[in-house]
């Protein structure tokens, strides 16, 4: 699993020009899933997104989880995330899981944040065109790979 994380002031996912969510002061969640994707790396990812320390204390430090400031999370699917230029100038998402293993995986992974953060996760519609606003917050995006634990 592949996950670039956005520290937010707000975000939101329309799906036909409808807005289907919206958090405030939070995380976007940007979550690509390949075919070696197991129950542990959404575990391990879920864990180490809801602990990471992103978010600032009274100094100004960022030391702060998203638990500590009692911020919400939204979970976008991005297949994109997987894919590989390496040749030519179209990209190629042979890596990228097939909807069949990809969704039980990605709503498993929103339920196993929703856990490990004590709060319910906002997210998009798995495989649906969507349309996401944010306002990057520092800015502060991080990027975790399942596969490299970093």
């Amino acid at each position: 699993m592949r996950a670039v994380i956005q520290r937010v002031s707000f975000a939101s996912v329309s799906i036909d020009r409808k807005e289907k969510a919206r958090i405030e002061n939070g995380l976007l969640i940007l979550l690509g899933i390949e075919e070696a994707d197991t129950a542990g790396d959404l575990e391990w990812l879920s864990g180490k997104i809801s602990r990471l320390r992103v978010f600032s204390d009274n100094k100004g430090i960022m030391n702060l989880s998203l638990r500590d400031v009692d911020g919400q999370a939204m979970v976008i699917s991005q297949f994109t995330l997987h894919a590989s230029t390496r040749k030519g100038n179209r990209p190629s998402y042979i890596r990228a899981s097939r909807p069949e293993t990809a969704i039980p995986l990605y709503e498993q992974f929103i339920k196993q944040l929703a856990n490990d953060t004590g709060r319910e996760v906002m997210s998009g519609e798995f495989g649906a065109y969507m349309q996401v606003e944010m306002l990057n917050d520092g800015p502060v995006t991080i990027i975790i790979d399942t596969k490299n634990r970093e």
